[in-house]
């Protein structure tokens, strides 16, 4: 299957080098899993791209507009990726946004992507990114456009064993994943970072959230050091295209596999 798009729900339209999405990364997306031509925990997509939108002040395109575009481009009910970019549209040069103006939606389709089996069974390495994410509040949690310090962070690392980097702020505390967000396990309680200055809040994230009780886990957010990290009993990383997976590594350090991963995917069923 090869990729394929529509722009304002157009399959023929281009973008124009005007779009803002392009000149400034002025804009939000979502990337999420298709299967049997329906997009899984579209509720929650849906609503997170709506508070993104909110965010950075951006017309949010209507349900029914992504919709009928999921289901042209995933007529066929098969299974895939779809992402979906908004940006804030065309605008004369420079930064100062049109007085009025409407969105521009993308959507695409492209192939689920494959996972190493061992992924699942054995656990990950990690790469503790050398990279530090710098801190703006306004856009704390926001899945915008501007990507370049993951993009940047991704490139430290070659090897096909490491999975994913784990990403820390200027300050140190652990934030999350180059595409990922992270948990932690100490006894029975489960840890991921909160979003304060900076990182994204991933679907995938807040449905381990809610569903951590349901496994005897009391579920906190805070701030998170690299040594609290250390001395966690299991590390896990997730988004919606992995699911749920064990961190066996990263550089010296390790941590035991007591199957919170697996648990995790059952309860959400992944």
């Amino acid at each position: 299957m090869q990729n394929s798009f529509l722009v304002d729900g157009a399959a023929d339209a281009a973008i124009s080098p005007a779009d803002r999405g392009l000149a400034y990364g002025d804009g939000v997306f979502r990337t999420l899993r298709v299967r049997q031509g329906r997009p899984e925990c579209w509720p929650l997509h849906f609503r997170k791209l709506e508070e993104d939108c909110r965010a950075l002040e951006i017309v949010c395109p209507s349900e029914d507009a992504l919709l009928g575009d999921l289901d042209a481009l995933f007529r066929d009910g098969g299974d895939g990726v779809a992402k979906i970019i908004v940006t804030r549209g065309d605008s004369a040069r420079g930064y100062a946004v049109p007085l009025e103006g409407a969105s521009r939606r993308i959507v695409s389709r492209s192939p689920l992507p494959r996972y190493p089996e061992s992924w699942y069974s054995d656990g990950v390495d990690l790469h503790l990114c050398r990279l530090r994410l710098s801190a703006q509040p306004r856009l704390a949690g926001v899945k915008h456009l501007n990507r370049l310090e993951n993009v940047l962070a991704r490139m430290e690392w070659s090897s096909p064993q490491l999975a994913e980097g784990l990403l820390r702020d200027e300050e140190g505390w652990v934030i999350e994943g180059t595409m990922s967000n992270v948990f932690l396990r100490s006894g029975t309680i489960l840890r991921t970072p909160s979003f304060q200055r900076c990182g994204v809040a991933g679907v995938t994230r807040a449905r381990i959230l809610e569903a951590a009780p349901g496994i005897g886990l009391d579920a906190r957010v805070g701030s998170i050091s690299l040594q609290r990290l250390a001395a966690a009993d299991e590390v896990v990383i997730c988004n919606s295209l992995i699911g749920v997976l064990q961190v066996r590594s990263m550089g010296e350090y390790r941590w035991q596999n007591a199957g919170l991963a697996e648990k995790l995917r059952e309860r959400l069923g992944l």
